[in-house]
């Protein structure tokens, strides 16, 4: 495993130049999964008394773990949901069905154990780490607000979400919540967020990162319809043309239409993937997360484990944009992390299927050409 992010580094203290340097040592740190690795460990699951390749997903899943790990025996020590969140200027444009104030709402009831998130966290033996990058009210106690970047983004609809530096300094806010989990002893993480009006600057990046329709890119968010939902459209539209994002440069992309919850996100799977930790995601925002991460460094989707096909459609371009397929179909669109929590017990039974069931070998059964 790789030397993780200081967390004495006084992030909101670096120039633009040091905070680019930091992440460049981090993207210049992630390697490709280790092939032989993987290759044991299919040779493992081969020799399980089942037709060959019959428990597909479960054995990809043992698979990707072998190669990340770089050891035919995979272990999970720790679970985590790394939740980050923040609130989006464009929310005065009319893009979301809910009032802004819902994100410190729901923030909060995350910290008291009270959201969907903190029950599935439960469910599956994991931590739940919330981090506010940019809560656009206050919140006590103010400790809580240590990370925080700014009091939400700007309206893209108007110009850019961030400037590039408060996109790099939420990017290495991620990579260091990422890192100090890592190091309480987590070694596989699941990406989480809240932050009303979000989907928007996500369908924005996936618009931009993979050259679909912003129509083919955007959902209905928290309830958007007909006329609402065309609104929406047209505000994402205005969003790029005004800012127009340089897509081979995507802090650009990230700093003029992102958010800083997404940008924490993409920080946190670049710093894991450094680490050789793999990143369960979730919906929409952690996809447009997950393009971020891979257009910074492509090895990382090495390491990206997908979880559910989420309701909000731009989440299966983005997916597809990087090469991967979801897991589950559950119909789920809340977000949180909720459907990435699901995949934990998914994961833990991919590798109980590798230690645990008898081989052709150990048990006596007949082997055949099946």
């Amino acid at each position: 495993m790789n030397n993780g992010f200081c967390k004495h580094l006084n992030i909101k203290n670096m120039s633009e130049k040091e905070l680019e340097l930091r992440l460049n040592e981090i993207i210049s740190g992630i390697k490709k999964t280790d092939f032989n690795s993987a290759k044991e460990m299919q040779e493992r699951l081969d020799g399980k008394i089942k037709p060959t390749r019959s428990l597909g997903v479960l054995e990809d899943i043992a698979v990707q773990l072998a190669g990340i790990q770089r050891t035919a025996y995979p272990e999970i020590k720790g679970k985590a949901v790394l939740l980050m969140a923040g609130d989006h200027g464009v929310v005065k444009e009319g893009v979301s069905a809910a009032p802004q104030e819902i994100t410190a709402q729901l923030f909060n009831s995350y910290l008291s154990g009270g959201g969907g998130i903190n029950v599935l966290t439960n469910h599956a033996g994991a931590d739940l780490v919330c981090t506010d990058l940019g809560i656009s009210r206050p919140i006590n106690p103010p400790e809580l607000m240590a990370n925080r970047i700014k009091n939400g983004t700007d309206n893209i609809a108007e110009g850019p979400a961030m400037t590039r530096e408060e996109a790099l300094r939420s990017l290495l806010t991620g990579a260091m919540v990422a890192s100090n989990v890592i190091e309480s002893g987590k070694n596989i993480l699941a990406t989480g967020e809240v932050g009303i009006g979000n989907t928007t600057p996500s369908a924005a990046l996936i618009t931009v990162f993979t050259g679909c329709s912003v129509e083919e890119a955007t959902g209905s968010g928290t309830g958007l319809k007909n006329d609402a939902l065309k609104h929406k459209h047209v505000i994402i539209k205005k969003a790029i043309n005004i800012n127009n994002p340089n897509p081979d440069d995507p802090i650009d992309v990230l700093s003029k239409i992102g958010g800083l919850e997404i940008a924490a996100m993409a920080g946190a799977i670049l710093e894991a993937a450094k680490q050789e930790v793999p990143t369960i995601l979730d919906g929409i925002i952690s996809s447009a997360a997950a393009l971020v991460a891979a257009k910074l460094n492509p090895f990382s989707i090495e390491y990206m484990i997908s979880s559910h096909s989420s309701e909000e459609k731009g989440e299966l371009i983005a997916l597809k944009h990087i090469g991967i397929e979801p897991r589950l179909f559950l119909n789920m669109r809340l977000g949180e992390g909720t459907g990435a929590a699901l995949m934990f017990p998914m994961v833990e039974a991919a590798l109980k299927i590798a230690d645990e069931m008898a081989t052709f070998e150990t048990s006596g059964v007949s082997t055949g050409d099946f």
